[in-house]
């Protein structure tokens, strides 16, 4: 068994996303089979306590959408062009003995994440985009930060996102990572439909004094409780 969450919009709450655990029986391996098997899983344990449909946002979603979501497929736009998400991300990170690493801005995605440096450069520190300096809180900030403004430019064509209740991104495990593209979609979503979304992107500043005024960020403290509960419902 594994617990995997959902991230669910709620533009009329506090939290802006609601980031709620399912058990599901895993399926090991690293096949795309496989993946998509857990996908599957995932999202039949969340139709079951009312949350359907679901759109999985990875390389390894079963719609042509989900995976043009994905951060591996997702460019930012710089100074030199345009820079797929991951390797933005990536290579922005600043830590304790290096980086940025900004050759990663023009690397393979796969090898801009796995990159040996950012596992060998002590504490993250903080991150540099093109010369602006980020923090590190609020917590998953600069990520979606990176995420929205992606996204940004096809903001018309995207409110089909708000027929889904939610998203998931099987390749995200809680227990080994912060960031998640799935949550950065709800965000997303949310912010849309809230008529938030255009201030949100006008400055770093700006996008971080909107989701001050609300619950924001992993929240991962009542996951038990929540499990809890879905196993009694169901």
């Amino acid at each position: 068994m594994a617990e995997r969450p959902i991230f669910v919009p709620v533009p009329a709450e506090r939290d802006l996303v609601k980031e709620i655990y399912f058990r599901l029986t895993w399926h090991p391996g690293f096949a795309v089979v496989q993946k998509q098997k857990n996908v599957a899983a995932l999202h039949a344990a969340a139709a079951a306590a009312g949350y359907s449909p679901l759109l999985e946002i990875s390389t390894k979603s079963q719609e042509k959408l989900g995976q043009h979501l994905s951060a591996f497929h997702l460019k930012v736009r710089g100074r030199d062009g345009e820079i797929p998400l991951e390797c933005a991300f990536q290579g922005s990170k600043v830590f304790e003995r290096g980086g940025p690493f900004t050759d990663l801005y023009t690397a393979d995605v796969r090898a801009a994440k796995g990159d040996p440096r950012l596992r060998e450069s002590g504490a993250l520190v903080g991150f540099d985009f093109e010369g602006t300096r980020f923090p590190l809180e609020p917590r998953t900030a600069f990520y979606d930060w990176l995420y929205i403004k992606a996204i940004f430019a096809h903001r018309v064509w995207l409110t089909r996102l708000r027929k889904y209740a939610g998203f998931t991104d099987i390749e995200f495990n809680p227990e080994r990572s912060l960031n998640c593209q799935a949550r950065s979609c709800a965000l997303f979503v949310s912010l849309m439909t809230k008529d938030l979304l255009e201030s949100a992107v006008e400055s770093w500043e700006t996008f971080v004094s909107i989701i001050a005024e609300h619950s924001y960020g992993p929240r991962t403290e009542d996951r038990d409780g929540q499990l809890a509960i879905l196993a009694a419902s169901r």
